[in-house]
């Protein structure tokens, strides 16, 4: 197991070393995709799996992640690999602003990657008003989640791949009359992207104790957000392709005025700084 837990800030080829953890700095190296690294065995290469959090307006959700698999066969049914079996629990809320978490890392064959499944447990819960649900899961316990991705594993590299979970849109309220036991359901909506082909954008609200959340916006599409830290004002939006975006600063604190800071340039394996907002 590599990087453990991290935060992560820009990219560039390095390689994070074995077993080391990195506090918040909005400066790290993050093992970065296609990294040069010996390899056990000729025609093999490296995947590595990292998760991280678009956040909701929650005290806490965990997820209970019991395996990690890839498949680089077009008949679904065949060809899954085992990349990991965490068999542990995740509060999504904690994996924002540049902090993610490592599912798993395994050699696997060259080639091309189609597909990534992810196979959930049943401790799944969320803390609402101080008060403990469960999650209730359709089906992805059993077949698992599975996401389209076109990972390209090449000898002697390490190929990353990051799965952004978005809770605000996995996070379903039950009706009236349905159970008060399980008031909320996690239908997962979650982006696998390659981490080398995406950049990210940070800066500093001030206040902090607005405590805003903060969009990437392109059109009329939000590809990433996140909520400013309590105590600092820093943040960081995780996973934009090269693009244009404005950014969006929607305070949650009454007295302050939103802001939105046009036409953001976002380039691969590059962090932009917006430096101090002040709002």
């Amino acid at each position: 197991m590599i990087c453990l837990k991290y935060i992560m800030s820009q990219f560039t080829n390095a390689i994070i070393p074995a077993g080391i953890a990195v506090l918040f700095a909005f400066s790290i190296v993050a093992c970065d995709e296609q990294t040069s690294r010996p390899s056990a065995s000729a025609g093999t290469g490296t995947m590595l799996v990292l998760l991280h959090d678009n956040p909701g307006n929650y005290q806490e959700v965990w997820i209970d992640v019991q395996r990690v698999e890839v498949n680089n066969k077009a008949d679904e049914s065949t060809g899954w690999v085992v990349i990991s079996e965490p068999q542990e629990r995740y509060n999504l809320l904690e994996l924002i602003n540049g902090a993610q978490e490592v599912l798993g890392e395994a050699e696997l064959d060259e080639g091309t990657y189609r597909q990534i499944r992810l196979i959930l447990g049943n401790n799944n819960t969320i803390v609402v008003d101080d008060s403990t649900y469960q999650l209730k899961t359709p089906s992805a316990q059993q077949s698992g989640l599975k996401l389209n991705i076109d990972a390209e594993i090449q000898e002697g590299l390490i190929t990353t791949l990051a799965l952004d979970f978005d809770v605000k849109r996995s996070i379903v309220k039950r009706g009236r009359g349905q159970s008060k036991v399980e008031p909320y359901l996690l239908k997962p909506v979650i982006r696998a992207y390659a981490l080398i082909e995406t950049g990210t954008i940070s800066g500093v609200v001030a206040p902090a104790e607005a405590e805003p959340w903060i969009y990437a916006i392109v059109g009329e599409d939000t590809v990433s957000s996140t909520r400013s830290e309590k105590i600092t004002g820093e943040f960081q939006l995780l996973g934009l392709p090269e693009n244009t975006y404005d950014v969006s600063i929607e305070p949650t604190l009454e007295g302050y005025e939103s802001q939105v800071i046009p036409d953001v340039e976002v380039t691969a394996g590059e962090d932009t700084d917006l430096g101090t907002i002040d709002l």
